[in-house]
């Protein structure tokens, strides 16, 4: 079948989910309150329906009143008795999949259940809707005539107990469709290897002669890995490689830093980049729109969402509202309950609303301070564990630090900046810088992965600060006692750029 007519079909198939969409743009409260009923009925016997008594849960009040916002901490127990082999724990259909996530303070990692239905309706819909809207938005797109590059994680998938657990892009592969194997480079072998080296060599030798239409992944590694492409190819861009490129599709991290370096290795006006946000918990939102990097929050994938305003967050007074009580440009914390068995989980992302109808956000940030611009996912319980380690192992003291990113210049990668003053400073900087380092590796398995071999993240950066150094910057702020403290963790060079202006400076 000539791939014309491929393209055309794909093209229709896809474009026929734009009238479902525009079910729940028109009722989108409706559409979720039926969507909490069912799962509130579908787990009425599993151990939590029991708990809490789902069957007799008639309204949303009911469930907020019985059911307590969960972190992953507080849900833990209960999705390792399901990793031990036990269903039914909190969800009808047994679990067998988890994607495995770092970020935690409890653990090395989290261990995110993802149920056949949550594959189905959440993770593979969104993927299938990214291209929908996609192409409803490009009437003369020619997706289809070429194959998506991928750029996946490298976890291998494990057994345990009869369960599974790796990466959710491992897990998705693992699972894929036929369509979306048949539409994709490079091979699942090749998306499935562990050694990073190896498999960008492979998934350079394997795709460089494709005809690519179209790549997808978090954008810090997507551009590690065009980087390997144009020089291994001798390309100036990559649009001299595959002409027919038109989209990228990306999340995970933010864009902004990268956005400009993009634009140099893809120099057309034409090409379109398309961003989303999902995570291990499931598929969230999709840019709906050319032009606009505003997110479409999706209400029909099993997943019943609630918000916390972040001025209400961590406090007696914490505020839950539903979407309907949402408000423009105010910072929400989300919580989701989802068809893998989550149930009011607080997942620590925050978001705005940009749009009420329909329902459009932006990904703000963390409820915590973090690190993610390499996809690192950096935490203060991390770096204070690490600090602590470096100065225990060469017998230093600390007063205060703060890190931020540099970012990648050309082809030039990332790192770490620290700002530190120390009460008592290493005899041997070099080895403080090493045990921080390579802690870190330990206590976080995606920093260790952007780490590995300096693939992503050179090693990071120490600064001495002066001493008073962080008191004169608070000093200058009026912020000095009470409840002000250095941000530990910063996605913007703001705060660095500040302190290292004040370095040579005495107040």
């Amino acid at each position: 079948m000539p791939l014309s007519i491929i393209n055309s079909f794909a093209s229709w198939v896809l474009k026929q989910r734009i009238h479902q969409i525009e079910l729940f743009l028109k009722y989108p409260n409706e559409v979720q309150e039926e969507l909490l009923h069912n799962l509130l009925t579908a787990s009425e016997n599993t151990v939590i329906g029991k708990q809490y008594e789902f069957s007799s849960i008639k309204s949303y009040q009911t469930f907020a009143e019985r059911v307590p916002i969960a972190t992953y901490e507080e849900l833990q127990p209960l999705i390792e008795r399901t990793r031990l082999g036990e269903q039914n724990v909190f969800w009808e259909t047994p679990i067998k999949w988890f994607a495995k996530s770092s970020g935690t303070t409890n653990a090395k990692s989290k261990f995110i259940p993802v149920s056949n239905e949550a594959l189905e309706d959440c993770h593979y819909k969104g993927s299938k809707d990214l291209l929908c809207l996609y192409l409803n938005n490009n009437e003369d797109s020619e997706l289809f005539l070429g194959k998506s590059l991928r750029l996946g994680g490298s976890s291998q998938i494990y057994e345990n107990n009869n369960t599974f657990f790796g990466d959710l892009s491992a897990i998705l592969i693992e699972n894929m469709p036929i369509w979306a194997e048949f539409s994709s480079t490079p091979s699942s072998k090749t998306s499935l290897m562990s050694e990073w080296e190896t498999k960008i060599a492979a998934i350079i030798n394997e795709t460089k002669n494709e005809n690519v239409t179209s790549f997808a992944g978090v954008p810090s590694w997507m551009l590690v890995l065009m980087n390997k492409v144009l020089e291994n190819t001798g390309k100036q861009n990559l649009l001299e490689l595959w002409p027919n490129l038109e989209v990228y599709f990306h999340g995970g991290v933010s864009f902004s830093p990268y956005k400009e370096q993009y634009k140099n290795i893809l120099p057309s006006k034409d090409f379109k980049y398309y961003e989303i946000y999902n995570a291990s918990e499931g598929f969230f939102a999709i840019q709906d729109l050319n032009n606009s990097s505003d997110l479409l929050l999706m209400l029909d994938y099993g997943i019943f969402y609630e918000f916390i305003p972040m001025d209400t967050f961590g406090t007696p007074n914490q505020k839950v509202i539903r979407l309907a009580d949402v408000e423009l440009n105010k910072n929400y914390a989300i919580v989701i309950t989802t068809n893998s068995g989550l149930w009011r989980y607080l997942i620590g992302d925050t978001v705005r609303f940009t749009s009420l109808n329909p329902y459009r956000i932006r990904v703000t940030g963390r409820t915590k301070h973090h690190i993610n611009v390499f996809g690192e996912e950096l935490m203060v319980e991390n770096t204070d564990q690490a600090i602590a380690k470096a100065c225990q192992i060469t017998q230093t003291e600390v007063i205060d630090y703060t890190v931020a990113p540099i970012f990648m210049q050309d082809k030039e990668k990332g790192a770490h900046e620290w700002m530190i003053e120390f009460k008592k400073r290493p005899s041997d900087i070099g080895l403080f810088q090493k045990v921080l380092d390579e802690t870190l590796q330990t206590l976080n398995s995606d920093y260790e992965a952007k780490r590995y071999n300096n693939m992503t993240l050179n090693p990071l950066v120490i600064n001495v600060a002066r001493e008073n150094l962080f008191y004169d910057w608070l000093k200058e702020r009026d912020k000095l006692g009470g409840q002000h403290k250095i941000p530990r963790l910063s996605n913007q060079r703001d705060y660095l750029e500040q302190l290292k202006e004040m370095q040579s400076i005495k107040v």
